[in-house]
């Protein structure tokens, strides 16, 4: 019995020191050095790529929609793109907790996102993959609530 007792302690002990860990990886500061531009090149170049929240303002805990503006590195407007989305939480090891998805074609190379929600404060990417007659580009983005 009391070496069942002293196995249960040394369990306990393992589990609060592991939780302890965990809970100071998930709340560490992004780093310093992030970018948080809202425009940029793709990782090939082949576009110059722009977000912003369709209405304004990001808030946390509520579903959202972007506008993604593709451009060449000349500045014409790409059109005709399909855009596929992702991301999550670098820190903490976890995708977006919906779905986004494009759902439209707006013109002038402006495409909706919709479906985006940050479920929690702290750094999060979006992660773009773009399809079009200039070619196939990714694209990251860092966002920090």
């Amino acid at each position: 019995m009391i070496s069942n007792w002293r196995y249960l302690v040394a369990i306990i002990g393992i589990a609060a020191i592991a939780a302890i860990a965990f809970s100071k990886m998930h709340m560490a500061p992004p780093p310093s050095e992030l970018d948080l531009a809202r425009s940029k090149p793709s990782e090939k170049g082949i576009y110059a790529v722009s977000i912003d929240p369709e209405a304004g303002e990001v808030k946390q805990g509520e579903l959202h929609n972007w506008i993604v503006a593709l451009k060449t590195p000349d500045g014409k407007a790409v059109d005709g793109a399909k855009i596929a989305v992702d991301g999550g939480m670098p820190q903490h090891g976890h995708g977006l907790p919906t779905a986004p998805q494009m759902t439209g074609e707006l013109g002038e190379g402006r495409y909706r996102i919709e479906g985006v929600k940050f479920n929690m404060g702290g750094w999060w990417e979006l992660k773009f993959a773009i399809s079009a007659p200039q070619g196939d580009d990714n694209v990251v983005f860092n966002l920090v609530l």
